[in-house]
């Protein structure tokens, strides 16, 4: 069983200390939910954990399977099997959907051999259980999708691709119920031995339908305080100052890009 393992995690954009502390560990067969209010750092550990150079580690530690991911690239950090779903998923003119997951598919999965006929088959058929119609596949990826076909998108990516640690970010944004609920019933299908996750979020109602193991609370780069799935329904009733206060954390008035 591999651990993401997040050791007093401390990053900076600009000389601005975005993370301050962190230390978190993930393991396969685990689901984690991070919640916390805009500028707390949800998004910016993302980004850290899978090598986005905008991104720079002053102090601490993040390994994957005992590798130390600050000495790898964002590609070499994939290969490992970490995968990111982004809050606002990239477009790109000229590249479909089918052509751009086949060769991630490649490029993660090098001893595999599998003919691009029978990956459409496979994408087809995984696409088919998030109610996505065939040609869709075919679509320029990312280009005049909506919000939630994005959504559905990323997700579709991560059942393909099937990596052994999965960082969800604010998936459940700008879905409606229909959609959250098929989105959370996929990654429900994903849960096993092998499989494990981070689930950024704002809001309860996708975990009402996930069930982490775990839940984190991040302020100001810190995680101030964690628990079982009860934290996420007292944050559903009494709000994050609540939960600030009775962790004796002064509130701030938070600013920072995530």
């Amino acid at each position: 069983m591999m651990e993401l393992k997040i050791e007093n995690l401390h990053s900076k954009v600009n000389k601005k200390e975005l993370l301050k502390g962190i230390n978190l560990k993930v393991s396969q067969g685990e689901i984690h939910a991070i919640m916390g209010p805009n500028g707390s750092g949800k998004s910016t550990l993302s980004n850290v954990i899978m090598g986005n150079p905008k991104y720079k580690i002053s102090k601490g530690k993040i390994s994957f399977d005992n590798k130390n991911l600050a000495e790898l690239s964002p590609d070499e950090i994939a290969k490992l099997g970490l995968f990111l779903s982004f809050q606002y998923p990239f477009e790109i003119q000229g590249l479909s959907f089918s052509k751009f997951l086949h060769a991630a598919y490649k490029n993660q999965h090098p001893l595999e051999t599998m003919s691009i006929m029978k990956f459409r088959k496979l994408l087809v058929e995984t696409a088919h259980k998030l109610e996505i119609e065939s040609d869709f596949i075919d679509r320029e990826l990312n280009v005049s999708f909506s919000g939630g076909e994005k959504k559905r998108a990323e997700i579709l990516q991560m059942l393909v691709l099937k990596p052994k640690i999965a960082i969800l970010d604010e998936t459940d944004s700008g879905l409606d119920i229909d959609s959250l609920k098929l989105v959370s019933e996929a990654v429900n299908d994903c849960r096993s031995k092998d499989f494990g996750a981070i689930v950024i979020t704002h809001y309860k109602r996708i975990l009402n339908h996930l069930k982490p193991d775990f839940v984190h609370v991040m302020y100001d780069g810190k995680i101030i305080k964690s628990g079982g799935v009860e934290l996420a329904e007292e944050l559903e009733e009494k709000g994050y100052s609540e939960i600030l206060k009775k962790a004796g954390v002064n509130i701030l008035e938070v600013k920072t890009d995530e």
